[in-house]
C-alpha cells in the first residue's frame, strides 16, 4: 500500500493508500484566530440559544429569526463568503468550526443556520454570475436577507430530478413563470430568497432559479409543519402559481439544476457532520455531569460499569466524528488551494474541490448523524426517567438529532451514493479499484497469511494501523467479488451496497482516529497517551467486528456455497489480532477520564 503526502491527497484515495499522520489536519492544529472565533461563537450560543431553550421548544419562530439576525450582525453568517461580496473570506475549516459550535445546542437554530449559510447561500456563491453574486450574496452574508432551498416535492424526494414544478417562458420572453409545489422547506416562513428547482419544457434535467420572495407574485406559504423535533425551525410547503422570475435569474445554465442540487448537497453534507460534533460533545458532557451527581445504591451512577460503557461509547463516537470531519475539511481546503494555484478561478476551484470529495462528504453525513443519534439515545438512558422528561435537555437532543439522518439525503441514500460515486470514479480511471483488489486476491490465494501482522514492530498502535490497512483490503475484496457477480448491475443491489458502505465508513473514521492520535502523541503526557490510544484501539476493534459481520452477509449472497468458508476464513484472518485488546478495560479507561474531568475532555 503506497504512502502519500499531504500535497497529493485526492478524493477517495484513502481506500487505496496509506497516509502518514503528519500530513493530515487535526483539531489540535487550529490557529489562534480560529480558537478565538470558536470562543466567540460559544459565548453567543450560551447567551442566545442555551439560555432560551424554552422559546425554541415552544415554537417561537420569530425568536429563531431574531437570533439569526444577531448571528448575521456578528459576522457568523458570512465566514465562508468571499470578502468582495461582504463576507469574511475565511478558510473552509474555519467555516466548519463556526458551523460546528453554533449548531450544537439546539436543532432548530442549527437547521435554520445550515439551510441559510449552506444550501441557501452557497449555490449563488458557487454558480452565480458576477451580477447575481453582487446583487444577492452581500444581503445573505449580513443577515439582511435569509435564504431557503426549494427542491423537495411530494413525488420527488430522493429522486430529486423527477420534480414536477415547471418553468414556462413568458410571451415577452423576459420572465419564466414557475408553477408547482415544494414541501419540507426549511426557513420558508422568514426567507427573503428561494433557490427554486423547476423543469423548462421537456428538458431532461431541472434548472435552478434565484427567486426573491414576494407573496404578491404567485407565492403562497403553507402552515408551519408539526414536527418531532427542530420545533422552532420554520418548515412549510411553498406553492408557486406562475411566479414571475426574470430570465437573468437562472442560476448556472439551463438544465444544470440537478448538478447544482447535488454539488450543493455535498457542501451541506459535510457541514451537517460538523453540526453534529458539538451536539455530541454537549450531550456527553451533560450525561457525565448527571451521572456524577446522581446517587443510587449509595454511589454515583458514574461508578457503575454499565454507565461507564455508554460514556465511553459516546466519547469515542464524538472523537471519531470530529477527527474524520476536520481531516476531510482540510483536504477539501488544500485541494481548492492547489486548483487555484494551477490557474482555476476561486469559484471553479471550490466546485471541483467539493465534487472531488463527494464520497467523503456522504460518509461523514452518515457517520455524524448516526453517531449524534446514538449519543443522544445513550444520554437519555443515563438520565433514566429524567431523560424522558421535557424538563431535561436530553429528550430535546434526541428529537432534534433524529432529523439529521433524513435531510441532506437519507443515510441510506448516502450510503449507496458513496459506493456508486466510488465505482463511477473507478470507471473513469480516477481510482483503480479492480487492479488493486485483484492483486490482493491473488496474494491471498498464494498465501492466506500474506497480510498477517508482524509483531516485531514496537509502536503501541502498529497493530491498529495494520488492521485499518486490512480493513481496506476487506473492502476491496468485497468490491471485486461483487463486481464479478453483478457487473454493471451492482449499482442496483442496494443491500450489498449498504454493507459495503458500512465498511467504507468505518475505514475512514477508524483511520482518522488513528492518524489524529498518532500525530499528536508527542504533544501529550503519558496519562493522556493511554486514554487517546484507548480511543484508537476501541474504535478499531469495533470497526473490525462490524466489518466481519457485513462482509459475511454479502459473501453468503454473492459466492457459491463451496467458496463461503474460504472467503469467511480470509476476512477473519485479515482482521485477526495478534494480541487481542481488553475491550472492557479500554472502555473503563476512556470513561474514567471523562468522569474525572466531569465533561467531554478532548
Amino acid at each position: 500500500m503506497k504512502t502519500i503526502s499531504k500535497s497529493s491527497i485526492k478524493g477517495s484515495e484513502f481506500i487505496l493508500k496509506e497516509l502518514i499522520p503528519e500530513t493530515i489536519f487535526t483539531p489540535e492544529d487550529f490557529s489562534e484566530e480560529q480558537i478565538l472565533m470558536k470562543d466567540s461563537v460559544k459565548e453567543f450560543v450560551d447567551r442566545e440559544i442555551i439560555a432560551e431553550r424554552s422559546r425554541f421548544e415552544n415554537k417561537d419562530y420569530e425568536y429563531t429569526k431574531e437570533v439569526m439576525q444577531k448571528a448575521g450582525e456578528l459576522g457568523f453568517l458570512s465566514v465562508g463568503v468571499p470578502e468582495e461580496y461582504g463576507g469574511m473570506g475565511m478558510s473552509f475549516t474555519s467555516t466548519m468550526l463556526v458551523c460546528e459550535y453554533i449548531s450544537g445546542a439546539n436543532g432548530s437554530f442549527s437547521t435554520a443556520f445550515g439551510a441559510h449559510t449552506g444550501i441557501g447561500t452557497m449555490p449563488i456563491v458557487l454558480y452565480g454570475n458576477e451580477e447575481q453574486k453582487s446583487k444577492y450574496v452581500p444581503k445573505l452574508a449580513s443577515g439582511e436577507w435569509f435564504g431557503s432551498y426549494c427542491l423537495t416535492e411530494p413525488g420527488a424526494g430522493s429522486d430529486a430530478n423527477s420534480g414536477k414544478t415547471v418553468a414556462k417562458l413568458s410571451n415577452d420572453r423576459k420572465y419564466y413563470l414557475i408553477s408547482g409545489q415544494k414541501i419540507w422547506i426549511s426557513n420558508a416562513g422568514f426567507a427573503n430568497l428561494f433557490i427554486v428547482f423547476a423543469r423548462i419544457g421537456d428538458d431532461k434535467n431541472i434548472t435552478a432559479f434565484i427567486v426573491p420572495v414576494d407573496l404578491n407574485n404567485g407565492i403562497t406559504l403553507g402552515e408551519e409543519e408539526e414536527k418531532l423535533g427542530i420545533r422552532a425551525s420554520s418548515t412549510r410547503q411553498v406553492f408557486f402559481n406562475e411566479t414571475k422570475v426574470p430570465i437573468q435569474n437562472i442560476l448556472g445554465a439551463r438544465g444544470e439544476g440537478f448538478k447544482i442540487a447535488i454539488n450543493s448537497l455535498n457542501v451541506g453534507r459535510i457541514k451537517l457532520a460538523a453540526a453534529t460534533i458539538e451536539g455530541q460533545r454537549h450531550v456527553t458532557t451533560l450525561a457525565v455531569q448527571y451521572a456524577n451527581q446522581r446517587v443510587q445504591f449509595k454511589s454515583p451512577i458514574s461508578s457503575f460499569g454499565a454507565i461507564q460503557s455508554k460514556i465511553a461509547s459516546m466519547t469515542t463516537y464524538c472523537f471519531a466524528t470530529e477527527s474524520a470531519t476536520y481531516r476531510a475539511a482540510s483536504d477539501i481546503e488544500n485541494r481548492i488551494t492547489e486548483l487555484i494555484n494551477t490557474g482555476y478561478s476561486s469559484q471553479e476551484s471550490e466546485l471541483k474541490g467539493f465534487e472531488e470529495f463527494a464520497v467523503e462528504c456522504s460518509i461523514l453525513k452518515v457517520a455524524g448523524s448516526d453517531n449524534g443519534q446514538t449519543c443522544a439515545d445513550h444520554g437519555i438512558q443515563i438520565f433514566g426517567g429524567m431523560g424522558y422528561s421535557c424538563d431535561s435537555p436530553m429528550e430535546m437532543a434526541w428529537r432534534d438529532s433524529r432529523i439529521a439522518r433524513i435531510y441532506e439525503g437519507t443515510n441510506e441514500i448516502n450510503k449507496m451514493l458513496s459506493i456508486a460515486m466510488l465505482l463511477k470514479k473507478a470507471s473513469k480511471g480516477e481510482i483503480d479499484l479492480i487492479t488493486n483488489s485483484t492483486e490482493i486476491l491473488n496474494q491471498i490465494k498464494k498465501n492466506k497469511n500474506f497480510y498477517q501482522f508482524n509483531p516485531s514492530q514496537e509502536n503501541s498502535l502498529d497493530q491498529e494501523k495494520h488492521l485499518i490497512n486490512n480493513l481496506k483490503k476487506v473492502f476491496l475484496i468485497l468490491i471485486n467479488l461483487s463486481f464479478q457477480k453483478y457487473g454493471s448491475n451492482l449499482e442496483y443491489q442496494q443491500q450489498v451496497l449498504m454493507n459495503m458502505a458500512d465498511i467504507l465508513i468505518d475505514i475512514y473514521l477508524s483511520e482518522s482516529v488513528y492518524l489524529r492520535v498518532s500525530k499528536n502523541l508527542k504533544e501529550i503526557d503519558n496519562k493522556k497517551i493511554i486514554v487517546k490510544e484507548s480511543l484508537v484501539k476501541l474504535y478499531t476493534y469495533e470497526s473490525s467486528q462490524r466489518a466481519i459481520a457485513s462482509f459475511k452477509e454479502v459473501i453468503l449472497n454473492i459466492t457459491k456455497s463451496d467458496e463461503h468458508e474460504d472467503m469467511i476464513e480470509t476476512v477473519n484472518n485479515l482482521l485477526s489480532y495478534k494480541d487481542n485488546p481488553n475491550v472492557i478495560e479500554l472502555r473503563r479507561i476512556i470513561a474514567e477520564n471523562v468522569i474525572q474531568n466531569n465533561k467531554y475532555p478532548f
